[in-house]
């Protein structure tokens, strides 16, 4: 649903950092490039680093979880999950441009997911897929199942069942087993409420093997573990990989180096969040087409995504423990090149994380984000329209940095929802 272009040239935010205000300089201010890929790359280690430690925070409460199955323990777990995508939305403006990531990223964030591959739903979600034949296959009933025509031992539960044969199974991207959206289902269950109030509303029973609920709560339990593991080892593999010597780190270099940030931000503002995240979904008024779709958590994801963006541009990343890693940064270069341009890029960002806080505040207060982009919504759709606009917007003021650095060409992801919208309705 997405294509690739060439660009060749042409309510107050939440108080979580600094705005983006570009600094003033001149040619002579410039920073020296290798320096901001240091700062660049320093950002996205502490970045994966608190998205390591908040995974294992979630871990933790999982296991609490598991061996006390009360709603209050289900109700800590859930809260463990929506603190841990705080810093993992922010990492995502490192995607695109840097292929060890985009390569790694389906394994810890991909969605949609055909969750009747993992565990029980409801009647209507239907009993086949043209799609998918493994739409209703539900491994935790089922100690055996048959994929690419072979009968899978799945007695034992484990991270390689997750990771080696259901992940994408069949080549069926749907089918989703690993990553925090597996771990959402698990611990909110199907959100059957449509554009209604309310999200998944899974009861601590379904993994009280001494009440259970929904059948197979030991195997319930063991696939959330073994979830909750892989997660964590995948998270420090990319942790490592930006650590002193990592692959990502020394593969940034010169000025394609600073391409790739310039390519991550726009990727994510403009195909990946501004189209098949929201646009979509609110051409279609779906709500399954919603990021966080069991937990009514995407505003969250939305922000913490455009916070991601405005971090990479400026060079400043606040940890989760209140420290902040900064240094020089594209900002500092677009303003050594034209100083206008960088000040119109910083107030760009700074008006789409306050369109985004607006959106943020309303599902915190009014109604959830499944609701806003409801059909008949119209105070709804456009407060998610002006948070789209503003990703549009950001994104032209993007290209102009790269050719205010003489980059040449990059390629920035595009969006039939943004690009051809009659085409998602054929």
């Amino acid at each position: 649903m997405t294509r690739w272009f060439a660009i060749t040239g042409a309510a107050t935010a939440l108080a979580l950092t600094a705005s983006a205000t570009a600094p003033t300089a001149n040619a002579a201010d410039a920073p020296a490039i290798e320096d901001v890929l240091a700062t660049y790359a320093d950002i996205a280690e502490a970045g994966y680093a608190d998205a390591l430690a908040t995974a294992k925070a979630l871990d933790a409460a999982i296991d609490t979880l598991i061996a006390s199955p009360t709603e209050a323990s289900l109700l800590a777990a859930r809260a463990a999950w929506v603190a841990a995508r705080v810093p993992y939305q922010q990492t995502e403006a490192f995607r695109f441009g840097n292929a060890i990531v985009d390569d790694w990223e389906g394994r810890v964030n991909a969605w949609p997911l055909d969750e009747g591959l993992i565990d029980y739903v409801s009647t209507s979600y239907g009993t086949e897929s043209d799609a998918n034949r493994l739409y209703t296959s539900n491994v935790i009933a089922n100690a055996e199942i048959m994929v690419n025509g072979e009968t899978v031992d799945a007695s034992t539960i484990d991270a390689a069942l997750l990771q080696d044969t259901l992940q994408e199974a069949e080549g069926v991207e749907a089918n989703v087993a690993t990553g925090y959206h597996a771990v959402e289902f698990l611990l909110w269950g199907q959100d059957l409420n449509g554009t209604d109030a309310g999200a998944g509303t899974r009861p601590a029973t379904d993994f009280d093997t001494a009440n259970c609920t929904g059948d197979n709560c030991d195997r319930r339990a063991e696939y959330l573990k073994a979830a909750s593991t892989l997660l964590i080892a995948d998270l420090e593999e990319m942790v490592a990989a930006w650590g002193e010597g990592g692959e990502a780190r020394t593969g940034l270099s010169g000025e394609a180096g600073i391409s790739t940030i310039l390519t991550g931000m726009g990727s994510l503002s403009y195909g990946e969040l501004a189209g098949e995240r929201m646009k979509l979904g609110l051409l279609l008024h779906d709500p399954e087409e919603e990021h966080d779709c069991f937990s009514d958590n995407t505003h969250n994801s939305h922000y913490f995504d455009q916070i991601g963006i405005r971090n990479v541009y400026t060079g400043h990343y606040r940890r989760i423990d209140g420290s902040v890693v900064d240094g020089p940064s594209v900002a500092d270069l677009v303003a050594a090149a034209d100083e206008a341009l960088a000040a119109e890029l910083a107030d760009k960002l700074d008006a789409t994380v306050t369109a985004m806080a607006v959106m943020k505040a309303r599902a915190e207060s009014i109604e959830a984000y499944d609701q806003m982009i409801g059909e008949g919504n119209a105070e709804g759709n456009a407060v998610v329209q002006a948070a789209i606009d503003g990703l549009v917007d950001q994104t032209r003021s993007i290209e102009r940095a790269v050719a205010a650095l003489n980059l040449g060409a990059i390629e920035i992801e595009g969006s039939d929802s943004l690009d051809s919208p009659d085409a998602v309705f054929q």
